[in-house]
């Protein structure tokens, strides 16, 4: 009887290790999705951080900017500015090209932050 015994407790040994093995298995093929799920909440928050940065010198530069438009259309109308109109006009013009190139900023940051739509959705439901 006492080799029945010793029977029925190897298989109980033998099937809890091979839980135990299955266990750290689960536990290793977790960790990698975990980080990455943190890398991408990461990612996700960096953008948004981007895009704000972007909309806070977008909107400085079209400050600076200001309303040019009527010089820029008068300027086009072929009439010609002299004095401080002038002055106004070329440092308007510069602002325009820092303009563009900020805003094409800024179409970028919001592309690459739209994935954070679906972040807030999930979170603020």
């Amino acid at each position: 009887m006492a080799k029945t015994n010793a029977a029925k407790s190897d298989t109980p040994v033998e099937e809890s290790s091979a839980v135990a093995e299955n266990e750290e298995t689960t536990t290793v093929e977790d960790t990698p999705q975990a980080a990455e799920d943190s890398q991408d909440i990461d990612e996700i928050l960096n953008s948004l951080k981007a895009l704000l940065s972007a909309v806070e010198k977008l909107q400085k530069v079209r400050q600076e900017v200001g309303d040019i438009k009527p010089l820029v259309v008068r300027m086009l109308d072929g009439e010609l500015l002299v004095g401080e109109e002038l002055e106004q006009l070329k440092s308007g013009v510069n602002g325009l090209l820092k303009l563009v190139r900020v805003y094409s900023d800024h179409q970028a940051a919001l592309t690459k932050a739209q994935p954070a739509r679906n972040l807030l959705d999930e979170i603020l439901k």
